[in-house]
C-alpha cells in the first residue's frame, strides 16, 4: 500500500504543479521518464525538457508534494480510483493523442476503458426530434457492444448515456468537466450514479474544480480522443459539439452527423459536418460501416455468434424467395466489403441491366444496401 501510495504521490504533484498543463507533463514524462525522476532533476535538465524557468524552480522545490498528500488523502476518502497514463487500463485511443491526460480520477469499472468507444454528443438545450434520436441510436449501438462516451451534460449527452443504459448490458463513460467530486449539473445525480454502476465516469481535473466554461472544450478532447469516433446529433455554430467533433477529426477519428432542419440553427454543426464530408446517420448501420475493419469485424463476429440457429444463422436473411439473378448478386455480396457495380457485373457474367435491376429489388428487401458511388453491401445482421 506505501508503494502505491508513493507512486499516485507524484502523479498528483506533477498535475498540481502550477504551470504545467497536459502538454507539458507529457513531454516531461517522455524525456525524464518517471514522475519520481522529474522532482529529482536538476533545474538545468528541467529547463532542457522544456520546462520554464519558474516551472522548473516549483518542481526542484519539491513544494508541489505537499499539496499531492492533501490531494491523495482526500481522493482515498471519497474511494475514486486514480488512473496514471502507463497502467494497462488507461484508454489505448486517447494515449495516441498529441496531449493526453497523464492523470484520471474516475469512478466505476476502470475495465470499460479499453471497449470500443464511440461519442454521442450534442446540445445542452436539443430539439424533441433530437433528444429522441440521440438516445435511440445510442441504445441501438450499446446493443451492438459499443460504450458510449458523453459529457454528463444537459440535453443530448443525457439522451446518450440513458440510451446506453436503456439495454441489458449496455456500457457508457461520462467525462466531467469538473473535478471527480462536483454534482454538475444537478439534476443527474441520479444518472451518475447509474453510469458509475454500469461503466465509469471520469475527469483529469483535480478535486474541487467547479463547472468553469474553459473546462468543457478541455474535457471534449478526452471524449473525442478515447473514442474511435463522434457523432453529432445537434449543436450550433460556437458549440461544444463542434469542437468535439473536430478534435475527432484532428484525432484522425470518424466524424458522423445526424442530419437535421436547414432553419434549425441546431442543425449547423452536423449538417456542416456532412458537408464537409462527414457521414450521414439514420441508423447504427451507418455507424458501425464506418469503424476500422477490425473493430466492425469483432462487432459482427459478435453479432453473428448471438444469432438463432437456424436459415437465418449469423443473422443472415432468408434467400428461397429470391430469383436466380438476385441469389447469384448476393451471393457474390459480403457485410463487410463493399463492391462496385461493375465488380457485380464482372464477377456474375451477367449484363448491367440485369445486375441493376437484381440489386434494386434486394435493396427494396432490405438485403443490401447501397453506398455511394454505386458500391453495394449486405445489410449487417440484427442484435438477438
Amino acid at each position: 500500500m506505501a508503494g502505491e501510495h508513493e507512486r499516485y504521490l507524484y502523479w498528483l504533484a506533477i498535475t498540481l504543479t502550477p504551470g504545467i498543463g497536459a502538454r507539458l507533463a507529457a513531454q516531461l514524462l517522455k524525456r525524464l521518464g518517471t514522475p519520481e525522476r522529474i522532482f529529482a532533476a536538476p533545474l538545468t535538465e528541467l529547463e532542457a525538457a522544456g520546462a520554464p524557468a519558474s516551472v522548473a524552480q516549483t518542481l526542484h522545490s519539491r513544494a508541489p508534494l505537499k499539496a499531492a498528500e492533501q490531494e491523495l488523502e482526500k481522493v482515498q476518502q471519497l474511494g475514486c480510483r486514480l488512473l496514471a497514463w502507463d497502467e494497462p487500463d488507461y484508454p489505448p485511443l486517447l494515449k495516441q493523442t498529441p496531449d493526453p491526460p497523464v492523470l484520471l480520477y474516475l469512478r466505476g469499472d476502470a475495465a470499460v476503458l479499453n471497449s470500443h468507444c464511440l461519442a454521442v454528443v450534442g446540445s445542452r438545450k436539443p430539439t424533441p426530434y433530437g433528444l429522441q434520436i440521440g438516445e435511440r441510436l445510442a441504445q441501438q449501438l450499446a446493443e451492438r457492444g459499443l460504450t458510449i462516451v458523453s459529457g454528463l451534460a444537459r440535453g443530448i449527452d443525457s439522451a446518450a448515456h440513458r440510451g446506453a443504459l436503456g439495454t441489458r448490458g449496455g456500457k457508457t463513460i461520462a467525462v466531467l468537466g469538473t473535478g471527480i467530486d462536483g454534482d454538475y449539473p444537478k439534476e443527474n445525480k441520479k444518472l451518475r450514479q447509474q453510469i458509475e454502476a454500469n461503466g465509469c465516469v471520469l475527469t483529469e481535473f483535480p478535486l474541487g474544480i467547479f463547472a468553469a466554461p474553459q473546462n468543457f472544450p478541455i474535457r471534449n478532447r478526452i471524449i473525442a480522443g478515447m473514442s474511435w469516433g463522434a457523432v453529432i446529433v445537434e449543436g450550433g455554430q460556437y458549440s461544444g459539439a463542434l469542437i468535439t467533433g473536430r478534435l475527432a477529426l484532428d484525432y484522425n477519428r470518424q466524424v458522423y452527423g445526424l442530419p437535421g432542419n436547414i432553419t434549425n440553427p441546431k442543425s449547423w454543426a452536423p449538417n456542416n459536418f456532412i458537408k464537409q464530408g462527414a457521414k450521414l446517420v439514420t441508423d447504427w448501420e451507418d455507424v458501425v460501416e464506418e469503424l476500422p475493419t477490425p473493430v466492425r469485424n469483432e462487432i459482427l463476429a459478435r453479432l453473428a455468434a448471438a444469432a438463432p440457429a437456424g436459415p437465418q444463422q449469423a443473422g443472415l436473411p432468408l434467400t428461397e424467395n429470391l430469383s436466380e439473378i438476385e441469389r447469384a448478386i448476393f451471393g457474390i455480396l459480403k457485410v463487410d466489403e463493399a463492391f462496385h457495380v461493375d465488380q457485380l457485373v464482372e464477377s456474375s457474367e451477367l449484363s448491367s441491366s440485369d445486375v441493376l435491376a437484381a440489386l434494386f429489388d434486394l435493396e427494396m428487401k432490405g438485403l443490401i444496401r447501397q453506398l455511394p458511388g454505386k458500391y453495394f453491401l449486405r445489410t449487417l445482421p440484427a442484435a438477438s
